[in-house]
């Protein structure tokens, strides 16, 4: 019995359960219970995506068609039958200078998406190129205490897609740095919380707008003798600010919350400060910091778009913004593939986080 529930542990490990779950269902061997959750985790999923890529083509079919007739009757009232019917020829062709520009159909993202993959092969190749290139001179450059030539192509939409995730993680952990030491001071301390209570509550509902506006000011103002793009530091800077406060909340609350008897036991023991912080009070409040940290993390990638778009950051903020601006045929196609590309972005860090929270809580049943 013990090597029958190893085996099954080893084969979920390897990813082969559903392997066998197939072979069972097949063989007429899957058990009704299996069979019900079969259909709940993997049929009801497929079937979902499935509608819903379903309704997104119609619903693309159908605003095309209603976009295609009105550009045909504003042809026809405002040149005549003769231009109307040569509009309806060339839509009807596919030419994408006369297609209407609209919501594009699930098969248009895929091709931008594979269109913005080979557009980063090209520029990967440039980069290396380039590099190459400048080899032996930035050598001769930083042996003389000058700077290296550096690519000053555009970047690829993988590219921005970095730059972004580079944002948000240096502004998640500057909210880290600050929220967290902020909010145990506060938790310890009834003076500080009824001290600190309206400085949060004022500035927590604070849009991102308003705070990349502030740090523009100040940041603009120390690095004024500066020549490096400052668009990054004032961007993760922001998104820092934005982000910072249900971490500083969750940060006070658990850490005011803790068991006045393990404090008490502190006492008795004769821990430090920093002994009683770091052996009793964060171990006690770390789910509910972690909580603050998911929540910070999330709203960190929520913000970072419309922080960039301002900022003039080149990751996925400016990318759509871009985009929106160029109205080419195919740039609806490549802001909803940035869409689908934040939002599984946005869900592997909160997956991320969770696991991490998995790894570092304490679990009372190991103690037992």
């Amino acid at each position: 019995m013990k090597q029958s529930i190893t085996l099954g542990k080893v084969t979920k490990f390897m990813g082969l359960g559903f392997l066998s779950t197939f072979k069972d269902l097949f063989t007429g061997k899957l058990e009704k219970e299996d069979f019900k959750n079969f259909l709940r985790k993997v049929v009801v999923p497929m079937a979902s995506i499935l509608l819903f890529i379903g309704l997104w083509f119609l619903g693309a079919r159908s605003l095309y068609n209603v976009e295609a007739e009105y550009k045909i009757q504003k042809a026809l009232t405002d040149q005549g039958p003769e231009a109307a019917e040569a509009l309806r020829a060339c839509i009807a062709s596919g030419d994408t200078s006369c297609q209407p520009n609209t919501l594009p159909s699930p098969s248009q993202v895929w091709d931008s998406y594979m269109s913005l993959l080979k557009d980063h092969q090209i520029i990967s190749a440039d980069k290396a190129a380039f590099a190459e290139k400048t080899a032996a001179l930035n050598e001769k450059r930083i042996a003389n205490g000058e700077n290296p030539i550096t690519y000053t192509g555009r970047p690829s939409f993988v590219d921005q897609i970095f730059r972004s995730l580079q944002t948000v993680f240096a502004g998640f952990l500057l909210a880290l740095l600050i929220a967290v030491p902020l909010g145990i001071f506060i938790g310890l301390s009834p003076t500080l919380k009824s001290s600190f209570n309206w400085f949060i509550q004022i500035f927590k509902p604070v849009s991102p707008v308003v705070w990349y506006l502030l740090v523009f000011m100040i940041v603009k103002t120390l690095l004024i003798d500066s020549n490096e793009d400052s668009s990054f530091t004032i961007s993760f800077i922001s998104v820092g600010l934005c982000s910072m406060w249900a971490t500083l909340v969750n940060t006070a609350m658990g850490v005011s919350s803790v068991d006045k008897d393990y404090i008490n036991v502190a006492k008795v023991l004769k821990l430090g400060p920093f002994q009683k912080v770091f052996k009793v009070v964060l171990p006690s409040s770390l789910p509910l910091i972690f909580t603050g940290l998911k929540i910070t993390l999330s709203v960190a990638w929520m913000v970072l778009i419309a922080i960039e778009l301002l900022a003039q950051s080149p990751g996925l903020g400016l990318f759509v913004w871009e985009e929106f601006q160029n109205g080419a045929n195919d740039s609806n196609a490549k802001i909803i593939v940035a869409m689908f590309v934040i939002g599984v972005i946005g869900f592997l860090l909160d997956r991320l986080m969770l696991t991490i929270q998995n790894a570092v809580s304490f679990d009372k049943t190991d103690a037992i």
